[in-house]
């Protein structure tokens, strides 16, 4: 599939992105420009949401696949688009354009994607930027949906028979509700300064 060269008079997009089959749902409201790969989308996903970029990953759009090297096909796979050189406005069509976002094949964290708005030059803006978001991403390596279901039981009940172990995995605590955009936000600071100084 072929995805067309967008205007360019768009500076960037407001997307929001929630992780699928938990509830109460766990999101966030991302701000970021119109060049932004695939490759740098990722790392903004995975310091919005909470993740530590432990895993493999891969975007799914409108039927394509785009990872960050093509191991697939080599397999018998479908044939993988270049996330390093694909951006987001070469796959967003516009307001309510939506992509998959693929992390943690063991676990099979799968994240919904969608496009609220396109943002037009605005003096002063900066991206990334997360605007908005809701509750904390699971820990990594938790098992997945049914693996972090069985951890939060046994973490708010102390008779929970894996309740001591699982506790001490998490560190001494976690707390599902929490979210910091404060934090989120100096994440996405520290990796876009990060870049920079790279150029």
């Amino acid at each position: 599939m072929t995805f067309k060269k967008r205007n360019k008079r768009v500076e960037g997009y407001q997307i929001k992105v929630t992780l699928e089959g938990i509830q109460p749902p766990i999101w966030r409201r991302v701000q970021l420009g119109r060049d932004t790969t695939l490759a740098k989308f990722h790392m903004v996903l995975q310091r919005a949401m909470g993740w530590t970029n432990s895993h493999l990953h891969q975007f799914v759009i409108r039927g394509q696949y785009f990872a960050p090297r093509d191991v697939f096909s080599e397999f018998g796979g479908p044939k993988m688009g270049s996330e390093t050189k694909t951006t987001l406005a070469d796959v967003v069509s516009g307001p309510k354009s939506r992509l998959r976002y693929e992390y943690d094949m063991g676990d099979g964290w799968q994240h919904n994607i969608v496009v609220e708005k396109v943002l037009n030059a605005e003096a002063g803006a900066h991206y990334p930027l997360c605007l908005a978001g809701a509750r904390a991403c699971p820990p990594e390596d938790c098992g997945g949906i049914g693996g972090y279901e069985e951890l939060l039981e046994a973490l708010a009940d102390p008779q929970h028979e894996r309740h001591e172990e699982l506790l001490e995995w998490v560190g001494g605590s976690f707390d599902p509700e929490r979210f910091d955009l404060d934090a989120v936000n100096r994440r996405l600071n520290a990796f876009q300064r990060a870049r920079a100084a790279r150029v």
